[in-house]
């Protein structure tokens, strides 16, 4: 039997964390919660290869979702660093170019569309595979 593929969601607001964690749910995901940046970068560091996605709020206190991303990149040469992707409530074009150009797949708007987050995540997913 296959291991579930395991969402690392980064979030430091509880209801939206909670909301998104719903919106995984019937993707049969395993999620991995986090309420900041820098318990994401723990969690991260401990289960780096062990994770299939990154999930983050690209503006948390603390670190960012950036910072993670931009730490684990760094930090990481020799294992692989899931894909990753950011949403924000403040999402623009600067914003989305940053993220892209740290290796982000994708950067969402708050409030995250259901179907779009799904099928971003589903994307992220099957491209990690090959």
């Amino acid at each position: 039997m296959l291991s579930p593929r395991r969402v690392l969601l980064a979030d430091d607001d509880l209801d939206v964390r909670a909301g998104v964690e719903e919106l995984l749910a019937p993707l049969g995901l395993e999620v991995v919660l986090a309420e900041s940046g820098v318990e994401a970068l723990v969690i991260a560091r401990k289960r780096l290869p062990d994770l299939h996605l990154m999930v983050l709020d690209f503006h948390m206190p603390g670190l960012t979702g950036l910072d993670v991303l931009t730490s684990l990149r760094g930090e990481t040469a020799s294992l692989r660093v899931p894909p990753c992707i950011f949403y924000s409530g403040e999402a623009n074009d600067e914003l989305r170019s940053r993220a892209l150009a740290a290796g982000a797949c994708a950067f969402l708007r708050k409030p995250v569309q259901p179907l779009e987050l799904r099928e971003e995540v589903l994307r992220a997913l099957h491209a990690s595979r090959n």
